[in-house]
């Protein structure tokens, strides 16, 4: 393969795609490098091109392949979704999970690799602890479209286990992985995008205290965001725990760090 392909930034429409690169994509031989790139992956030309040679036979492919095409609102999330809730739901009950599971795992497409989650955020033999565990490969995947997918397909299982979840995260908050240190947050945000609202957190955002007050004054700017979004949502229905917290950090942590996340998280506030 060209250094060209391998090196290039991606293009910023999907009609741009060079035919060369889409099909590569479509066949699983290379990560897509941009969001243009991940919407644009045909998944029904990809499980057939990849799903064999991962061990899925050729039944379970025609019937991933029949629920793709009768998708009435067809989208790379709802896809993606899709395929792997049906993987779960037809390995479940066989050997062949966690075989599968760390197939798709450690494909280099990273398309591929966002059908993992779903295996272990649908699997309610584990606990949310093994839950966590299991993924804590994924969480730090280098891609960040993997990222995105597992922090929504452990998201339900946070929500229903919420002071054990707390417990785990708030220790992943210290992790020297700035991946693993921002899914602490992402996967817990009140209100979050493109999922379901975590109730627990909007009415009661201090549950989440262990986890925000490690993160304060981190040096990530990818985690400082996400801390920021996480305080603007809860002050949404819960503006004075913000509001209180923030002059709490200011008075604690006098850093540019935490001045950012204050700034980031009182930005609904102050435009009232």
């Amino acid at each position: 393969m060209n250094e060209e392909i391998i090196n290039r930034k991606g293009a910023r429409k999907a009609q741009d795609i060079p035919a060369e690169v889409l099909e590569l994509l479509n066949q699983g031989r290379v990560e897509t490098v941009n969001l243009t790139e991940w919407l644009a992956v045909d998944h029904l030309k990809l499980i057939k091109a990849v799903f064999p040679k991962v061990g899925i036979e050729q039944d379970q492919i025609h019937l991933i392949s029949k629920k793709i095409e009768s998708q009435s609102k067809p989208s790379a999330m709802h896809t993606t979704k899709l395929i792997g809730s049906t993987l779960f739901q037809v390995y479940a009950k066989t050997k062949h999970l966690d075989e599968i599971l760390g197939r798709l795992s450690a494909h280099l497409s990273d398309s591929v690799r966002c059908y993992a989650p779903y295996l272990i955020g649908l699997n309610e033999e584990l606990t949310v602890d093994e839950k966590l565990a299991k993924s804590k490969k994924l969480v730090a995947d280098n891609h960040f479209g993997v990222r995105e997918v597992v922090w929504m397909a452990l998201r339900p299982a946070i929500d229903k286990n919420l002071k054990a979840s707390v417990k785990v995260l708030s220790d992943w908050a210290t992790h020297e992985d700035e991946n693993v240190r921002r899914f602490t947050t992402e996967s817990t945000r009140p209100r979050g995008v493109w999922c379901k609202h975590i109730e627990q957190l909007k009415e009661n955002p201090e549950i989440a205290l262990p986890i925000l007050e490690k993160l304060k004054s981190d040096k990530s700017k990818y985690v400082q965001d996400s801390v920021g979004n996480w305080l603007n949502d809860a002050s949404k229905s819960k503006p004075d725990f913000v509001l209180t917290l923030c002059e709490k950090w200011k008075r604690e942590s006098q850093t540019k760090e935490t001045e950012k996340i204050i700034k980031r998280a009182r930005r609904t506030m102050d435009k009232k």
